[in-house]
């Protein structure tokens, strides 16, 4: 990388040591787009407070780390996670560094509470969605986001995975959606449901003949669209539907689309009569979770939202829902 790009991103006495430690994560395989956004603000931090040395003085990294007014636990334990690794890539190289303890992290909270909408609710938002019209800022969102909307339920997509599906991931024969380099590094195929591979093939044909590596659903300026976008249009299209909205960061968040759909799944395998055991591994493969932790989760869900799922499966089944462990 060039010194005037270099400078463009870092600016502290740091920055050649920040540019390296970023090429020694991603020369390990990861992206670490978060990572840089986040080490450029610890940058811009230290250029603020006068920092004139290759060091990382205690009192400004403890004064960083300090949770900040608004900021998730999540949040400030990442930024303390991302310290300590650049404070240890330092001292290897024989730079006078600060480690922060774990300890100066806040407790997240371990309640996972997500907003479940019911069937009646999904329909709702689709058919709000459906009547979008386009305007001069998004001429195409009458035809894109009913789309995304449907994925992001049908296939309990994260949102960036829908965003930056390519026309080339979506194998319209076959009825299966390619997502690369996901939440954890890893490419996985999602087949949809029929009617919504059909309403995926009408859509492309509308849009015609693009070429593989153009974003499947484009901004107004051929590029990927923007979380924020589809966060704003949600909250729209939720007070059109009459279904509160607590604000933003207490939902019911664009994400909790996902987690409807895995409680759906579970309660319709259950209704079927279907091992509920033997479902996990394949709602966790369909999701991308990286191992069956994150989809017991739902179990727990499925069960606490529907009662019934928990005496008659056990009956059924055994004691396929784990109790919970009093903290």
């Amino acid at each position: 990388m060039a010194n005037s790009e270099l400078q463009a991103r870092f600016q502290s006495p740091l920055a050649p040591l920040m540019e390296q430690f970023v090429r020694t994560k991603q020369a390990c395989g990861y992206r670490f787009g978060e990572g840089t956004r986040m080490l450029r603000c610890f940058d811009r931090y230290l250029t603020a407070e006068g920092l004139l040395q290759c060091e990382l003085p205690r009192a400004l990294v403890r004064q960083w780390v300090a949770k900040q007014p608004h900021e998730s636990a999540r949040t400030q334990q990442f930024r303390i996670s991302l310290v300590r690794q650049f404070a240890g890539h330092l001292g290897r190289l024989g730079y006078c560094a600060y480690v922060p303890d774990r300890s100066l992290s806040t407790k997240a909270s371990s309640a996972f509470c997500p907003r479940i909408f019911n069937h009646s609710e999904v329909q709702q938002l689709l058919q709000a969605v459906d009547q979008l019209t386009p305007n001069a800022r998004a001429p195409l969102r009458h035809l894109v986001m009913p789309e995304i909307f449907r994925l992001l339920y049908g296939c309990g997509f994260r949102v960036n995975e829908v965003l930056h599906l390519r026309v080339g991931d979506v194998d319209h024969d076959r009825g299966v959606l390619t997502v690369r380099e996901a939440k954890f590094g890893k490419d996985r195929l999602v087949p949809p449901a029929l009617p919504l591979v059909q309403r995926l093939q009408r859509y492309a044909a509308t849009l015609g003949s693009r070429p593989s590596d153009a974003f499947f659903f484009p901004s107004s300026h051929d590029g990927p669209l923007s979380h924020p976008t589809v966060y704003w249009l949600y909250r729209e299209l939720l007070l059109r539907c009459g279904i509160a909205h607590g604000g933003r960061g207490k939902g019911p968040s664009v994400h909790d689309l996902r987690h409807t759909m895995a409680v759906h799944s579970l309660l319709r395998w259950y209704r079927e009569g279907a091992d509920l055991d033997a479902k996990l591994p394949v709602l966790a493969t369909y999701l991308g979770h990286q191992s069956l932790a994150g989809t017991q989760r739902y179990l727990h869900l499925t069960a606490e939202l529907f009662p019934e799922v928990t005496v008659r499966a056990n009956a059924t089944f055994g004691d396929v829902i784990p109790r919970r462990i009093a903290p």
